[in-house]
């Protein structure tokens, strides 16, 4: 295990503070809504499909090589992923022991950031996986109004085709929408069809830096979970809703204005989700 820097304790307590301050701003709308019992169409879904709930966010760890100096007498001396370091009294991420207890979960995620990176971006499939999932179906996943009702929306996914490179999406096509996918969609070869361009494939570098766990310095998961959020609102205004009640303008991709600005926002969103990607992978291999 190589050590890298070393913190006093006033240094990391400031970091860590100023983490969980930023994490409780990033969570407050869903911690006050959830307090009323209160949903929304969007920002829950980050922690209802992902189950990670605001708590999450709040826990920062420094990082793989990280000393944390007098940290063994504090809460954080009970923390799973920590072994005693010098000086005596000191707390490091026991980054080894991580990746051994962790190695195929970790192994798991490595092959998907790295095919997914090495991968060309693709552009063309304008967000029609959130219409594939209502097509022709009498139950939407949600209980929102249909911008364009049943008909026009089940119209607009006869009129495209159906390019979906993302698993977990794909499973949530209706039974007549999946066999108009321009190729069916396994886990098992989840890890050979993901792309960068993928709205949701950048979404879920929120869920790998939680199931890494400690080897993830605390400022890349938040810029994960706000890269999500992002991520997902753009989603959500291509999608067949209408979310104008709840401040949402659509973007209209059943149009041809709509589909350039679908993909002027994915192509800015597959750049940042490189950037993130790589940030994750040197994390976990270390």
């Amino acid at each position: 295990m190589t050590v890298t820097t070393s913190l006093p304790a006033s240094a990391w307590h400031d970091l860590a503070s100023r983490h969980a301050h930023r994490a409780d701003a990033l969570t407050a709308a869903r911690r006050e809504r959830s307090s009323r019992r209160e949903a929304h169409p969007v920002d829950d879904f980050l922690y209802t499909y992902y189950s990670y709930k605001p708590a999450v966010l709040r826990r920062w760890h420094p990082g793989a090589g990280v000393v944390l100096e007098d940290a063994a007498e504090t809460s954080r001396g009970r923390w799973r992923g920590y072994v005693a370091s010098d000086p005596p009294g000191s707390l490091v991420v026991d980054a080894d022991e991580c990746r051994r207890t962790r190695g195929d979960l970790l192994a798991g995620i490595v092959r998907i950031l790295r095919s997914t990176a090495g991968r060309a971006p693709a552009f063309g499939c304008f967000g029609m996986h959130e219409w594939a999932m209502v097509y022709r179906s009498s139950s939407p996943r949600h209980d929102l109004p249909l911008r364009l009702g049943p008909r026009g929306t089940d119209d607009v996914v006869e009129a495209h085709e159906l390019r979906c490179t993302h698993f977990d999406a794909y499973r949530f096509f209706t039974p007549d929408a999946a066999p108009r996918n321009r190729e069916p969609l396994s886990r098992r070869t989840q890890a050979d069809r993901e792309q960068p361009g993928c709205l949701h494939a950048g979404m879920d570098l929120y869920k790998w830096a939680v199931k890494a766990g400690p080897l993830v310095p605390g400022d890349l998961l938040l810029d994960t979970f706000e890269y999500a959020r992002a991520v997902r609102t753009l989603d959500m205004r291509a999608s067949p809703y209408d979310l104008r009640d709840w401040g949402f303008d659509p973007v209209a991709v059943e149009t041809a204005a709509g589909k350039a600005e679908y993909v002027r926002q994915q192509r800015e969103f597959a750049a940042t989700g490189a950037r993130l990607r790589e940030r994750l992978l040197a994390a976990i291999i270390g």
